[in-house]
């Protein structure tokens, strides 16, 4: 289906042939194995290439490839490869990328595991060492910068206070030196944000947030060039084990039908729940990259079309029963560490990352005990607002 169709229409029809599937509308699960040949010639063949032929599905699945297919149009890369977790997908790029001594720079506020892989699991394992900075500057990545810097870490809007950088410069940076870069952008989405259209090399989610959307998939996927992610593919993914069954890839190909739809509805529905929260006065601040408040406003506007559902608010309270107390007290947001479903969820970075970091890491993160995360979901916005109202009011 030809690429001048629009993103909802592709990804219910990009890469599907029904002929195939005996009219069906939606495709077959691939729910096997290995695929046998013909003969000795016709295997032969499929050995020479394998990542686009289905020998075995611990390679290469029909179910999975036609999602991938579709996936990689969506971000306009060349190809995706899909992983069973988000964590799978990052920890493939940084091992694609990456030597033993090598240097890496990467923004301070990124995802815990993937910052922890870095600092801790790599630092041990291969010698490599890597600087973290703000990254809201592109002088932050000039200055850290070393003669073995092999690869730039970005995730915008990141972790917890949602700082955007800018990844057209910093990719025309990495480019001159020749340093590859990746990107987390899960929170944006393909939809209101596209990397590799910038420069980035590699572009990772996890699928499990908004991409899948219905809190039943855990899974992650990388894209970018043919080149990288077939060599991703040979060595990565395939040596590693790192499968994704048929079954979530066709959940997920469920999933991507309706995702243009759904994450306009989560923009819509967060906007208005950020406006509230920025008149009320028990609210020190919101972090929401839509507000016309937001800092970096113009970069937002540059390299991003939009806000998905993810947000952050700080409580002009550092009382922790206080804050234990608004939190219990809501009923429509549930309490949960993901983000990106259809169900409206808080969650208090304070939980986790206290029994990560020491004090001094914590207040480095910019973060304080009476921030709270909210990913706000797809039920009606004047519930969810009377949510928050309700247990907001009844702080002292």
């Amino acid at each position: 289906m030809s690429k001048k169709r629009k993103l909802d229409t592709l990804m219910m029809h990009h890469a599907e042939d029904r002929a195939a599937y005996h009219g069906a509308i939606v495709p077959p699960i691939f729910q096997n194995s290995l695929f046998s040949f013909k003969d000795w010639e016709a295997i032969d063949k499929a050995f020479d290439n394998r990542s686009e032929h289905f020998i075995y599905s611990r390679g290469k699945n029909p179910t999975v490839k036609l999602v991938e297919e579709k996936i990689a149009l969506l971000a306009n890369g060349e190809k995706a490869q899909l992983f069973p977790s988000g964590m799978a997908a990052i920890t493939a790029s940084c091992l694609h990328f990456l030597r033993p001594n090598d240097h890496v720079v990467a923004i301070k506020n990124l995802y815990g595991p993937a910052s922890n892989l870095l600092k801790s699991y790599l630092s041990k394992k291969m010698n490599i060492e890597t600087t973290f900075v703000s990254g809201e500057h592109i002088e932050d990545f000039e200055d850290a910068i070393r003669e073995n810097t092999a690869l730039i870490y970005l995730e915008s809007p990141s972790t917890a206070v949602f700082s955007l950088q800018d990844i057209e410069a910093i990719a025309n940076l990495a480019r001159s030196k020749g340093i590859k870069t990746m990107i987390d952008n899960t929170l944006a989405t393909p939809i209101f944000q596209k990397p590799l259209d910038m420069g980035i090399d590699l572009e990772v989610h996890s699928f499990t947030k908004y991409l899948g959307g219905h809190s039943d998939l855990i899974g992650g996927v990388v894209i970018g060039a043919q080149k990288e992610v077939d060599s991703i593919f040979h060595n990565e993914y395939e040596l590693l084990g790192a499968k994704t069954a048929p079954m979530e890839a066709w959940l997920l190909l469920r999933s991507l039908r309706t995702l243009t739809m759904r994450v306009k509805r989560h923009q819509s529905n967060a906007m208005a729940i950020a406006e509230f929260l920025e008149g009320h006065s028990q609210i020190e601040f919101v972090r929401y990259p839509g507000l016309n408040s937001f800092p970096q406003g113009e970069l937002y506007k540059k390299q991003m079309t939009g806000s998905t559902g993810l947000m952050s608010f700080n409580l002009k309270t550092e009382n922790l029963v206080e804050i234990k107390s608004f939190v219990n007290r809501l009923s429509v947001f549930q309490i949960g560490v993901s983000w990106g479903g259809h169900e409206s969820l808080v969650f208090v970075p304070a939980i986790s990352y206290l029994k990560e970091l020491d004090e001094k890491q914590f207040k480095n993160m910019g973060i304080s005990l009476g921030d709270i995360r909210i990913s706000v979901g797809l039920e009606h916005v004047d519930d969810l607002i009377t949510d928050l109202k309700d247990s907001l009011d009844l702080i002292k």
